[in-house]
């Protein structure tokens, strides 16, 4: 490296840390410590190894980058403006300022590169092991004689703080198991969190670790050293038996006079005198703020225009794969657009009340078993519960180092990892994946299925063993905050079905879907398939809630609410309260979601504002169905924890039987009679 040639390298370098400074110090709020120790590093990737487009900033082949320690957003910010994706100066200007494109984290779809949504700690680090697992399967599944068509590499920066988390962990476990070579982690270690040292609570030898979940590990002894950086990212970049972990000692809060390798950098401004300071040790000009010299942005304009020439010889590649392969290309086209195919349903299986019961889990088998035969982008698995969750496709390999192309993943006993691997697989937007769990443990996987809302992420989580009844494992396995959780996630649809028909409308509601995830909430014990579905769980599912049964001869005198397997308990408390001369309404509430998104005038046919006697049933805690009985109506439902002991045991004494139902409704009419 030439004398001018490294002059500019740390002109692009302190550019980049002093637009992070700057945006923080303006908006006197931010984390200005990370970005100024991993400057060099950042720099040395963008500008050399990242292959990347910043005018098609969604190029299907493109790398991802993947800032796992989302507080350093700042220093993302400064790459992109560099780099020339749609983000002025004026944007970074407006760092964490309301409806600017620079918020305090990165998020998804919000701001043109920004490739997943991160902020809460290791939650990027697992996004990028799914994104990595999409890569090899992607290329297993587009190849031909001149190769994969898909070879983008997922590079990752992450801090002490991301691999402290369990999260990462479990990831990173299963990303050494499955030897993800396409996966390159650097490790910003500058030994500093928010309460100080780290070794306050983190003294481990992560090189260690890693390199016992089977990864390359390399060290960079100074995060300055800009040969050292370059020849570890070749080394990371040259792999391609195991995932990489490269562990550059950084200082946080470099170059400040008064705050580097000190705590006071990480999470709060410098100070307008620390940053003076922090410009002047470092050689930069103190004035103007956000100052951006042409020297300094020429290797990200140069970087950039060689990535658009990569990508131009990729479409060039992909017209030459599509000619050859017009079956393959029509798939690519139809999952890059989120489309499903034509007459896809046509393949889904039909029940009827003539069928023997069948558990809604059991059923969402059969559904998956059908629709995985003519949607190829559908891969899944789940949490060591495949036979449990039935959510083994058959005929299907496991997906593996040996085997790219199958669809079955074996996740182990890790749902936080799976939940955010998923989000992962599904950011590359051309993957449709699915994970499997008892709901009890959705708990686990919470962070990530809330970021998956946050992002818009068509995942789908199959959580069975949905209520006290599935019986003898006992309160430790039976859930009963969980649903109401769920349903407190903004834009997750919640999806409890009543039987086999109401669970194939939501697995095809689940697929619809584009945007957006769905968890579908699904029995371990066996339910009749009732007639009252059959013609209308289709229609009635996607609308949330629905009338499955009217008493005749006039206008009900009570409403009877369920969902999942309480609705065929209503449905028998009906007949019963019928047979007492009471006349009265059965709504099947699959999806509160789905229900409040309808509009008004349905919302009041199905449950009329003049009707104010009603009754929900529920075998989770009553929480949040007061919005539907109202003050006038009462709710049964689980109070407790649940018991160990067979289901029939435990319906009888929750109440959970139509003549507990029954007795509920008559006092609701003698209370206002």
């Amino acid at each position: 490296m030439s004398q001018q040639g490294h002059e500019i390298d740390l002109l692009a370098i302190n550019t980049l840390r002093f637009l992070a400074v700057d945006m923080v110090e303006k908006a006197k709020s931010g984390h200005p410590g990370a970005p100024l120790g991993q400057a060099p590093l950042a720099y040395m990737l963008w500008t050399r190894f990242l292959r990347h487009d910043p005018s098609a900033p969604t190029w299907l082949n493109r790398d991802r980058f993947v800032l796992s320690c989302g507080h350093a957003s700042a220093l993302l910010y400064g790459l992109l403006h560099l780099s020339g994706y749609d983000l002025p100066v004026a944007e970074l200007e407006r760092f964490r300022q309301l409806g600017s494109r620079t918020p305090g984290h990165p998020e998804y779809g919000h701001t043109p590169g920004v490739e997943t949504t991160t902020g809460p700690l290791g939650q990027g680090f697992a996004n990028a092991v799914g994104m990595a697992m999409a890569r090899e399967h992607l290329a297993a599944r587009f190849r031909d004689s001149d190769g994969p068509l898909f070879d983008f590499r997922t590079w990752v920066l992450v801090s002490d703080g991301d691999l402290m988390e369990g999260v990462a962990s479990e990831a990173a476990s299963l990303a050494g198991h499955l030897k993800l070579a396409s996966l390159k982690v650097f490790y910003d270690s500058n030994r500093i969190s928010i309460d100080g040292a780290t070794d306050l609570a983190f003294s481990e030898a992560v090189d260690r670790r890693f390199a016992a979940y089977g990864w390359r590990v390399y060290e960079v002894a100074d995060g300055n050293d800009l040969h050292a950086i370059e020849a570890a990212i070749a080394a990371a970049e040259a792999e391609d038996e195991k995932p990489t972990l490269v562990v550059v000692r950084t200082h946080i809060g470099y170059g400040s006079p008064h705050k580097q390798d000190s705590a006071d950098s990480h999470g709060a401004p410098l100070g307008a005198e620390e940053v003076k300071l922090t410009k002047e040790n470092l050689g930069w000009p103190a004035a103007p703020p956000f100052l951006v010299p042409e020297a300094g942005r020429a290797p990200f304009v140069a970087a950039a225009a060689r990535g658009a020439e990569r990508r131009r010889a990729w479409e060039s590649r992909r017209r030459h794969f599509f000619a050859s392969n017009p079956e393959l290309a029509a798939e690519l086209d139809r999952r890059a657009r989120r489309a499903l195919p034509e007459g896809w349903s046509d393949s889904f299986p039909r029940f009827t009340a003539a069928d023997p019961p069948i558990a809604t889990r059991a059923a969402s088998g059969k559904v998956l078993q059908a629709i995985a035969k003519v949607l190829p982008e559908l891969v899944g698995g789940s949490a060591d519960l495949a036979e449990s969750n039935q959510t083994l496709i058959h005929g299907e390999g496991d997906f593996s180092a040996a085997d790219r192309a199958a669809r079955n993943v074996r996740y182990g006993v890790r749902e936080h990892a799976m939940g955010a691997i998923l989000s992962g697989m599904a950011l590359t937007g051309l993957v449709r994946p699915f994970g499997g769990t008892f709901l009890i443990f959705s708990d686990y996987m919470r962070p990530s299925i809330r970021l998956a809302a946050l992002m818009g992420l068509p995942a789908i989580y199959v959580f069975t063993h949905d209520s006290i009844l599935l019986g003898e494992d006992g309160p430790t396995h039976q859930p009963i905050d969980q649903l109401p959780s769920l349903r407190a996630i903004p834009g997750l649809v919640v999806l409890r079905p009543a039987d086999a028909c109401e669970t194939a409308a939501a697995w095809r509601i689940a697929l619809e879907r584009a945007h957006g995830p769905t968890a579908l909430a699904l029995t371990r014990q066996k339910l009749r398939v009732l007639p009252e579905t059959e013609d209308r769980a289709e229609s009635g599912v996607g609308r949330g809630a629905y009338v499955l049964r009217d008493s005749p001869g006039g206008t009900a005198e009570v409403l009877l609410l369920a969902s999942g397997s309480e609705v065929e308990v209503a449905l028998a408390a009906l007949r019963l309260l019928e047979e007492a001369g009471r006349r009265g309404r059965v709504v099947s509430m699959p999806s509160w979601e789905l229900f409040e998104a309808q509009e008004p005038a349905y919302r009041e046919a199905v449950l009329p504002a003049a009707i104010q006697r009603r009754m929900a049933v529920e075998a989770a805690s009553p929480l949040g169905w007061d919005r539907y009985v109202g003050t006038h109506g009462t709710i049964l439902a689980i109070r407790g924890f649940g018991a160990s002991a067979p289901c029939e045991d435990l319906a009888t004494h929750y109440r959970l039987r139509a003549e507990n139902v029954v007795a509920g409704a008559q006092e609701l009419l003698a209370r206002s009679a």
